[in-house]
C-alpha cells in the first residue's frame, strides 16, 4: 500500500495518544473548502511513502507511539487497507481512522474483525434532503446542489449511507468523534440539525474552518471564518444534544 503523506508523531488527531499519521491519496469527493487539493487531485505526484517503510519504523517507536491514524483523501477506498492495518495491529499498535462515511459497508467490516480502536468521522452539514437556502455573502458564485451536504462535498452525496455510517459507529464500542468543519455557509440551525441526529453521540467536535491557499476552490480562499464566539454559540446550542461537544480552533 502506497501513502502520499506521513507525520511521524502527531498529538492530535487521536485524542489523549501520541501517533503517526498517514495520508492516502484520492478522495470521491471534491469538497471546495478541502485544503488538501493535491492529495484529492494529483496524489501521484505527490512524495510516496511504502508499507514496508512504514512498517520499519513503527517496529522502532513501540514505546514512543500508541499507534497510527490514517486519514486521507478517503482510506476506505483503498483496497490495501485492511491487509495494511493487520500488519500494524501485528505490531500492537491501535489503530485510527478518518472517514468521510461514505463507505459504511467498509467501515461495519473492519469493525466487526476489530481492526479499529477509533474513528474520526467528518459531517459536513446536516443529514436532510432540504433545499439549499441560506447564502454566504461572501461568496461571489455558486454551484448549487440540492441540499448543502452536496454544496459542500462537491457531488451528489448518498445521503443514507451517511446516517448508516454514523448509525454503525455510534453502536459500536470502539472510540469515535464526530465532526464538522464550520465553513461559514453552515449557519446556527445547520449545527443544530445534525446535533440532533447525533444525540447521545460521545463526542461532536466544531472544527474551525481555515481558508487556505491550497483549497480547492479559489473563491473559498476569500472566505472568512466564524468568529471563536460564533462557533462557542454553536457549541452551547449542540451541548443539548451532544453534551460532548467542543471547538477546535
Amino acid at each position: 500500500m502506497i501513502f502520499r503523506g506521513w507525520q511521524k508523531t502527531s498529538l492530535i488527531e487521536y485524542p489523549g495518544k501520541i501517533v503517526s499519521v498517514l495520508w492516502v491519496g484520492g478522495c470521491n469527493w471534491r469538497c471546495p473548502w478541502c485544503y488538501n487539493k493535491d492529495l484529492v487531485l494529483n496524489s501521484e505526484k505527490l512524495p510516496s511513502f511504502k508499507e514496508g517503510e512504514i512498517l520499519d519504523f513503527l517496529k522502532t517507536r513501540k514505546k514512543l507511539l500508541d499507534g497510527i491514524i490514517i486519514t486521507g483523501g478517503e482510506p476506505t477506498l483503498k483496497k490495501g487497507l485492511q491487509n495494511f492495518i493487520k500488519k500494524v495491529k501485528k505490531l500492537k499498535f491501535l489503530i485510527g481512522i478518518e472517514t468521510n462515511g461514505s463507505n459504511p459497508e467498509m467501515l461495519k467490516k473492519m469493525i466487526k474483525e476489530k481492526l479499529l480502536n477509533f474513528v474520526a468521522m467528518d459531517i459536513k452539514a446536516p443529514v436532510d434532503n432540504l433545499q439549499l437556502t441560506t447564502y454566504n455573502s461572501q461568496l461571489t458564485t455558486h454551484n448549487l446542489q440540492p441540499n448543502k451536504y452536496d454544496e459542500l462535498t462537491g457531488v451528489k452525496v448518498n445521503l443514507k449511507k451517511i446516517k448508516e455510517s454514523i448509525g454503525i459507529i455510534k453502536n459500536s464500542s470502539i472510540d469515535y468523534e464526530f465532526k464538522t468543519t464550520i465553513v461559514p455557509i453552515l449557519t446556527k440551525n445547520d449545527i443544530i440539525k445534525i446535533a440532533k441526529f447525533l444525540k447521545g453521540a460521545k463526542k461532536f467536535v466544531l472544527q474551525q474552518f481555515n481558508p487556505k491557499e491550497s483549497v480547492l476552490k479559489e473563491e473559498y480562499k476569500k472566505i472568512k471564518p466564524y468568529a471563536e464566539s460564533k462557533l462557542k454559540e454553536m457549541q452551547k446550542a449542540a451541548k443539548k444534544f451532544v453534551e460532548n461537544t467542543e471547538v477546535r480552533l
